[in-house]
């Protein structure tokens, strides 16, 4: 899975261009598979990018369009996709969504994340054998588009990171 590293985010955007561009050759943030958020009140930039929950949300396709891949990924089949959105509801960060008719989630790149290749801060790391985290506390989020979701996650998750920095400087 993709681990975020919040503290280290500068919210560059590298990991947006290279995920879209290694799946469909193309430079287009509107493309990529990973969101970079800024949350311009609390001063936390983070990528959001399926985390490959426990509870795997999404799996809950009235279609099976969705499943697990051999790496813990979620593989999205286009031919049995019936673009209804569930897959988009039911992910409680916004990991999912749906565009120009296309579903946009993270397939860890055949086990080698672009977006982690193209951080160069440190922010993304991919640990293929992590524990997979657990997103139960966001499932508050539904009557959310996807980048309210996304705001959302990043507000919640960066939280820690902006009180470690103001306890840091006075």
């Amino acid at each position: 899975m993709i681990r975020v590293d919040m503290a280290k985010c500068t919210g560059c955007r590298r990991c947006e261009t290279a995920c879209a561009f290694f799946h469909t050759g193309k430079v287009s943030n509107r493309l990529a598979r990973i969101k970079v958020m800024h949350q311009y009140g609390t001063g936390i930039d983070g990528p959001v990018v399926c985390v490959q929950c426990e509870e795997r949300f999404c799996m809950c396709c009235p279609v099976d369009a969705l499943n697990i891949g051999p790496l813990g990924q979620v593989v999205h089949s286009p031919t049995l996709c019936t673009l209804c959105g569930s897959c988009e509801n039911l992910c409680p960060i916004g990991a999912i969504e749906l565009f120009d008719e296309f579903v946009y989630v993270c397939d860890l790149c055949g086990g080698r994340p672009q977006c982690v290749e193209a951080c160069t801060e440190g922010a993304l790391t991919y640990d293929p054998d992590g524990e997979r985290p657990s997103l139960a506390a966001f499932t508050t989020t539904k009557k959310m588009n996807p980048s309210e979701k996304r705001w959302n996650y990043i507000k919640i998750m960066g939280f820690p990171t902006r009180e470690k920095w103001r306890e840091s400087h006075g």
